[in-house]
């Protein structure tokens, strides 16, 4: 009995020969340089969490910082938005990162909203202002101290990403190739981390 979907029987050639031909095993340093790199140079991402009615929702965010040696992330929230219900009830979460050129990142962890004070100043930034409004109570106008300001921290349990070497026009190259011969293009670094990776570079042993 087969363990997942299948529709088609290749034989000793690969079903997905694009998989086959990008996937790599670099260092654990080059992986974890490569995705905060990477995820830098996106900065916004689509948060998706899971609803009190068990369905999906994404919302854009935009990265505040990283923490852990670079593998878990943090983000503004206002705590009496839809997104922190949604945490309070399911704290699992994915992070996608994209660029115009097809390079993502695929990001699946744990969320805490955190409100502590202290922290929410070192991260504060002046541009909350414009999204969460001064109401003029001299509260909630914006500011470090605005109590609907709090931060969202991402403890990373596995990544994936594809990150290219080439050039747009290089990358396009290739799959004219591929168009032309039917040999699966190189033009991505896909790399995978799992949970024991994440954990080793967070303690700073990657």
């Amino acid at each position: 009995m087969s363990s997942g979907f299948s529709n088609a029987d290749t034989g000793s050639k690969p079903a997905d020969p694009y998989t086959e031909k990008n996937k790599q095993e670099p260092t654990l340093k080059e992986k974890i340089n490569d995705l905060s790199a990477f995820v830098d140079k996106c900065k916004f991402c689509m948060m998706t969490t899971k609803t009190s009615d068990g369905l999906l929702a994404s919302r854009c965010m935009a990265l505040a910082a990283k923490e852990g040696n670079s593998v878990d992330y943090i983000f503004h929230t206002n705590t009496e938005s839809g997104k922190t219900d949604d945490l309070q009830a399911h704290s699992e979460i994915n992070l996608g990162f994209l660029t115009s050129s097809g390079e993502w990142a695929s990001i699946s962890g744990t969320a805490t909203v955190e409100t502590d004070r202290e922290k929410v100043r070192a991260y504060y930034s002046p541009a909350l202002k414009a999204w969460l409004g001064d109401l003029g109570d001299g509260t909630h106008d914006g500011g470090p101290e605005d109590p609907r300001i709090g931060l969202i921290k991402i403890t990373s349990k596995t990544a994936q990403y594809a990150v290219s070497g080439k050039t747009m026009i290089g990358s396009a190259i290739e799959v004219a190739k591929g168009v032309v011969t039917g040999e699966a293009p190189a033009v991505n670094k896909l790399v995978y981390l799992g949970e024991s990776e994440l954990k080793q570079a967070r303690e700073g042993s990657a």
